[in-house]
């Protein structure tokens, strides 16, 4: 497990558990918390993650171990570097330095996912495919599915953005099922709105594929998704940052362009377009 980020081997740590749904709350917890989860006591995590601390005991018997102090002693004996990180960051950094470098780290993690591309080529061929194509954030992940809609529109003749919930929401999930829809783009951010979680069940039952970008493996909506991409968020500052799940959705563009033909050239009609216009100031 050495030689990769912090946050990187804890993902290999879990990946392939059958956990509770309270287990997946504290490998997530821990995962936000890579750099010093090997030296969080069983009441810190318990804290951390908003459970009782036999909970965390049950967590790390379920993952193999005797007990909480065998998974910290064995977190700690797989990442001897880190601890020198740990003990020096607050003293050299300030704390905008150190969110900045705690997204990079999130960035280089996510650099490490894509070294299989085959997940990502999967959800770039499912939203192609989907006529219309429906792209769902709610709250914190709105502005990331507006964006993504934004560019998507660009290249693909039908996408349909849902950025606000309510009664409306299963509606919307209906009406661009039966116009031919077969996939759902999903993002989904902490903290997680039950009504995406109702909504991606929903969408399921009613045939649709759901592809989502979420900050973690063990976010509430990976139970009702076919193909997650996990992207982690910052949370060293008041409001989580999103760097990477914002790239992440770049990169599904990306793959989404290569399943559609057509994409090259609706964009240099788009430019033709927008030159006519003079839309834009060079």
């Amino acid at each position: 497990m050495s030689g990769s980020s912090p946050a990187a081997r804890l993902q290999r740590l879990f990946e392939g558990q059958r956990l509770t749904p309270t287990q997946r709350r504290i490998a997530h917890s821990m995962v936000r918390r890579a750099a010093d989860a090997p030296f969080l006591s069983s009441v810190e995590l318990a804290e951390l993650a908003g459970v009782s601390q036999p909970s965390v005991t049950r967590f790390a018997v379920a993952l193999g171990f005797d007990g909480y102090p065998a998974l910290r002693k064995h977190l700690r004996e797989v990442s001897p570097a880190d601890a020198a990180a740990v003990d020096g960051v607050e003293d050299t950094f300030n704390e905008y330095q150190q969110a900045v470098r705690a997204e990079i780290e999130n960035l280089r993690q996510l650099s490490e996912l894509l070294a299989d591309p085959a997940p990502v080529e999967r959800a770039g061929r499912l939203l192609a495919a989907s006529r219309p194509l429906l792209v769902l954030g709610l709250r914190a992940a709105s502005s990331q599915a507006r964006g993504f809609g934004y560019f998507a529109a660009k290249v693909h003749p039908d996408v349909r953005v849902v950025d606000e919930g309510g009664s409306m929401l299963h509606d919307r999930v209906d009406a661009a099922r039966r116009a031919g829809a077969s996939t759902l783009m999903c993002f989904a951010l902490p903290r997680h709105p039950r009504e995406v979680v109702d909504a991606l069940a929903y969408a399921r039952e009613q045939g649709l594929t759901v592809v989502t970008v979420a900050d973690s493996a063990f976010a509430p909506v990976a139970a009702h998704s076919d193909v997650l991409i996990p992207a982690a968020v910052g949370t060293g500052l008041a409001f989580d940052t999103a760097c990477a799940p914002m790239l992440m959705g770049r990169v599904l563009l990306e793959a989404m362009c290569d399943g559609l033909p057509e994409a090259q050239a609706r964009l240099e009609e788009f430019d033709a377009r927008a030159a006519a216009r003079g839309l834009f100031v060079e």
